[in-house]
């Protein structure tokens, strides 16, 4: 099996003037503008917009590692009107205090004190005053498969936030499969039983992965001079299993291959070197 020398990646700025590309089509950053609406990605968007704008308290937006849940949170805080303001954790590694403190500080409010009850304060009034202005109020949580228990309590408790009519905060729990093993410990029963919003990303089909892999290609400035051919496409599903990460990666290897064989082309040839290359020695 042909292995891609180390050199072959001193050549990687050289190959976006040979498929006619303005930037890396296949970056693992979680770009908004490179989101492929698959109708699962579609949904899964809808119901957290959905969630949010109608004030349902607790969302969860699950799905495998790399299947495309960040880009959606993105697109989300990104696509939300501007009489919401909203939050975002990246870390889930927090204690409460230090939940409440980076919420506050992603909110943009002058946090004073170093105690949970003056936070706690803190955030309640923001919430009442948005809630006056006719203000909506979101976070979301990336990662919160991994969340302790004693925050999962405190996120629980958040929600008793409230006026007779609505929650003053809507909460997004977006993770992993893991995240719904989690909620259904018993001893987080309350808070499952406030999710009334939920939605599983399932991975791409091989037909999606032909559409996201052009898609992409397009969004990238391609004027269709590269072309993958249908045992391309078959080799790069069954490595990945759909997920959008993974195609990136596999892709953005054997975008390099085919610059390699000075092809527009790419067919398995390519797709098994770059395979090689991310599989390493074995």
């Amino acid at each position: 099996m042909v292995i891609l020398c180390v050199g072959f990646f001193g050549e990687k700025a050289m190959y976006l003037e040979f498929y006619g590309l303005k930037e890396y089509p296949f970056s693992v950053t979680p770009d908004p503008r490179y989101l492929f609406f698959s109708p699962q990605h579609r949904e899964a968007y809808s119901h957290v917009i959905y969630g949010i704008e109608q004030r349902k308290g607790f969302i969860q937006l699950t799905g495998e590692v790399g299947c495309g849940k960040t880009t959606i949170c993105r697109a989300v805080l990104s696509g939300l009107s501007e009489d919401v303001q909203t939050a975002l954790i990246l870390n889930p590694c927090l204690s409460e205090t230090q939940l409440m403190r980076a919420m506050l500080n992603d909110f943009g409010l002058e946090v004073k004190g170093r105690d949970r009850l003056t936070y706690i304060e803190t955030l309640n009034e923001f919430l009442l005053r948005m809630n006056k202005e006719d203000v909506n109020v979101a976070l979301i949580i990336d990662e919160a498969q991994d969340l302790s228990p004693r925050v999962m309590e405190q996120i629980r408790l958040l929600s008793n936030l409230e006026t007779d009519q609505h929650k003053l905060i809507q909460i997004v729990l977006v993770g992993q499969p893991e995240l719904k093993q989690r909620l259904a410990s018993p001893s987080l029963r309350q808070l499952r039983q406030r999710i009334t919003v939920r939605y599983h990303i399932s991975p791409l089909t091989r037909e999606q992965a032909v559409i996201y892999i052009d898609h992409r290609l397009r969004v990238a400035g391609s004027d269709g001079r590269v072309v993958f051919d249908s045992s391309a496409v078959k080799l790069i599903h069954k490595y990945s299993q759909g997920t959008p990460r993974l195609v990136n990666a596999v892709c953005d290897n054997v975008l390099l291959a085919g610059y390699v064989d000075r092809t527009l082309t790419i067919g398995a040839s390519q797709v098994k070197k770059a395979i090689a290359q991310l599989e390493g020695p074995r």
